[in-house]
């Protein structure tokens, strides 16, 4: 079974959130995850300056350590947190060509 670490969109029109999950590659958007790993809000809440991640780092890396693929937008967020370095094995230069297949 292969696992793909993606973003899943919950919530209603023009006010959506996305859960980080690690999901089995063959499953729809929003279907049920094996594992929920963080809560990425995009909109900006009154008085923030940023917009919110909310997610289990050592969680993250262990899906990542055994063999889990992040999506293109889940690596941009990863890298932004700093939580894998940037152009590592899973930033899609590195992929080369056939990442985008």
């Amino acid at each position: 079974m292969t696992v793909r670490l993606r973003l899943s969109m919950k919530g209603r029109r023009h006010d959506k959130i996305f859960h980080l999950v690690a999901i089995d590659i063959r499953r729809r958007r929003d279907a049920k995850p094996i594992e929920m790993l963080g809560i990425f809000d995009p909109r900006l809440q009154s008085g923030q300056p940023y917009k919110s991640v909310q997610w289990s780092v050592d969680r993250i890396k262990y899906w990542l350590g055994v063999g889990a693929l992040p999506s293109k937008p889940v690596v941009r967020l990863l890298e932004m947190g700093q939580i894998i370095p940037p152009n590592s094995k899973y930033h899609p230069k590195a992929l080369g060509p056939l990442a985008a297949l």
